[in-house]
């Protein structure tokens, strides 16, 4: 059985989906920050798992009255009012790609929130050396969003993105257009420019597995997560897959994940 809801946090309120039975298993998306994303691994965590969902602050069907960049640690916030509305922690937790980044964000400011924490392909190039260059390359994006090119940053994003670029087409329409220019105009940058409190993570008593796919070696969002094991004293973990494996690949990512929650 499904539950729907809405969860009201500051300047909005959240779309919450809630489904299967057995400990609490918050699931926080990347991209477009679509509950959606995860429909398929959804059902497959079911089965022992109270799975939340929830589309990100003014994405789809969640809302957002504020202006002005959105940051790392206010979708972070979002997240533990999720978890509060559904009715607390500790959870176990599961991010990819901007959704590890506000996992990480998480667990560094609310140590009760998570007991487990997967972070998938974090993109947190400030930990690399050559974070400015990916921080150029975003501001770039934004730049192109900006002045109406919207399709020519969309390319340029996808095209970094292991598994994730799209065929040469002669001409293309862009689905969820609004959330797009969402995120080039007000998350983007955000989410790059963001660095994870180290000092807090080595701190945790949440068990934090940085993990990456197989199919993104020699993509910029796969070195973080080993930078960050390597930062942390933790293991480095490899999945099936590539950055999109939780929809593209979910029978095989939901297969590791369960390992990494069951222990």
């Amino acid at each position: 059985m499904i539950s729907e809801s809405r969860c009201p946090v500051e300047d909005g309120e959240l779309y919450v989906r809630s489904t299967g039975e057995g400990p609490l298993l918050l699931l926080i998306a990347g991209g477009l920050g679509s509950a959606d994303t995860f429909r398929a691994m959804t059902k497959l965590l079911a089965d022992d798992h109270t799975v939340v969902t929830y589309d990100r602050r003014g994405h789809f069907r969640s809302t957002d009255t504020s202006t002005g960049p959105v940051s790392v640690p206010k979708q972070a916030d979002d997240a533990h009012a999720v978890l509060q509305h559904v009715g607390g922690g500790p959870a176990s937790v599961f991010g990819t790609s901007a959704g590890a980044l506000i996992g990480l964000d998480l667990v560094a400011r609310y140590p009760d929130a998570a007991n487990v924490l997967v972070a998938h392909e974090p993109p947190a190039v400030q930990l690399l050396p050559d974070a400015l260059g990916w921080l150029d390359e975003a501001n770039a994006q934004v730049r192109l969003a900006q002045a109406g090119d919207l399709m020519g940053a969309f390319k340029r994003f996808t095209d970094g993105i292991a598994g994730a670029a799209l065929p040469e087409l002669r001409a293309i329409r862009l689905p969820n257009e609004e959330d797009w220019k969402r995120l080039f105009g007000r998350e983007l940058a955000e989410i790059l420019d963001y660095l994870p409190d180290l000092r807090a993570l080595r701190r945790s008593t949440t068990e934090i597995f940085p993990v990456a796919g197989v199919g993104s070696r020699g993509h910029y969002h796969y070195q973080p997560a080993k930078v960050l094991a390597l930062e942390l004293g933790l293991p480095f973990t490899e999945v099936p897959g590539a950055h999109l494996a939780p929809q593209r690949n979910p029978a095989r990512f939901t297969e590791a994940l369960r390992d990494l929650l069951d222990g």
